[in-house]
């Protein structure tokens, strides 16, 4: 199995992934940009960017495409649905493999692996996934024309997407697990200013009720103890995500919740191997902390293959 070396490798092609890119390729480097999804990551799940700076407004699937048409131009491969089958992160001259057949080598490595949606955990949760259950506005909404909703989570996304849900459905219901949402205020407003939104606070939902299809939800009320069930169509789940680190558990520095650890610089505990947006460890998620993200690890990789070049490191 013969690899084919690139001057730098990037895990993921969301925002930070796609931007790195495009400043590795304007720097001309050859470089490889490996996702194990749709190109876009998280950004496309968004169904409205409203304030990324020098846009109006768009669809995260639109600013994704564009992104990736910019890192094209500029030279990278994408190679996107593939798996990481290998790694190997150590070696000064770092290695890739991916669906068990194609290994690629590379000076450099920048992780932007982004997350996952993180899910409630319950048992009747994995059910009802794509039969009434979703993580996705844009991908599901039309789905449910007409119908009646629930939403789960009280931040900045459940919000924003409840919101976005009501050009489809009739009603959508709010049930959030705290007496308060943590979601900047322009967002609660919209919400809860908004004449199809309800909401049940103080709530968890313990089980998902029905037969082939969701068709409703047992809740519990966390302060009073009390019980009941919500009939509704779908439940949309907003309630974070997590890191998808689970390959560099033993090989980079994670944090307790496995967000990999990095300097101002993106710089991680092993030479030549770099992290940007939601993979790493950072208080604030957003597109654009993303694309800064990818930024600095371009130009920390530029300055890395450079000294490299000279036998400086």
């Amino acid at each position: 199995m013969s690899a084919r070396h690139y001057d730098v490798i990037v895990l993921g092609a969301g925002s930070a992934g796609l931007t790195a890119g495009i400043y590795l390729g304007r720097a001309k480097l050859k470089t490889l940009i490996i996702n194990e999804g749709t190109v876009g990551g998280q950004m496309v799940l968004t169904h409205a960017v409203a304030n990324y700076p020098g846009v109006l407004e768009t669809g995260g699937f639109q600013l994704s495409q564009i992104m990736k048409q910019q890192a094209r131009q500029f030279g990278c491969k994408i190679e996107s649905n593939v798996e990481v089958t290998q790694l190997d992160l150590i070696s000064k001259v770092k290695q890739v493999e991916i669906d068990h057949d194609e290994v690629y080598t590379a000076d450099a490595v920048i992780i932007a692996t982004g997350g996952k949606p993180r899910k409630l955990g319950l048992l009747s949760e994995d059910q009802f996934k794509g039969l009434g259950i979703s993580y996705c506005a844009t991908c599901d909404g039309d789905f449910y024309a007409g119908k009646d909703i629930i939403v789960v989570g009280g931040g900045n996304s459940a919000l924003e997407e409840a919101v976005s849900l009501t050009k489809w459905v009739n009603s959508v219901t709010i049930i959030h697990q705290f007496d308060h949402f943590q979601a900047h205020q322009h967002a609660i407003d919209e919400a809860t200013n908004h004449p199809k939104i309800s909401f049940i606070m103080e709530s968890e939902i313990t089980k998902f009720l029905g037969n082939d299809t969701v068709e409703g939800v047992s809740i519990i009320n966390k302060r009073t103890g009390e019980t009941s069930v919500v009939p509704t169509n779908g439940v949309f789940i907003y309630i974070g995500y997590l890191p998808n680190s689970e390959k560099f558990k033993g090989i980079v520095d994670l944090s307790e919740y496995g967000e990999v650890i990095v300097d101002e610089n993106m710089k991680s505990n092993l030479p030549g191997v770099f992290a940007a947006g939601d993979i790493r460890k950072k208080k604030y998620r957003q597109i654009t902390t993303a694309v800064s993200d990818g930024t600095i690890a371009a130009l920390s990789t530029i300055d890395y293959i450079q000294n490299l070049k000279n036998n400086f490191v």
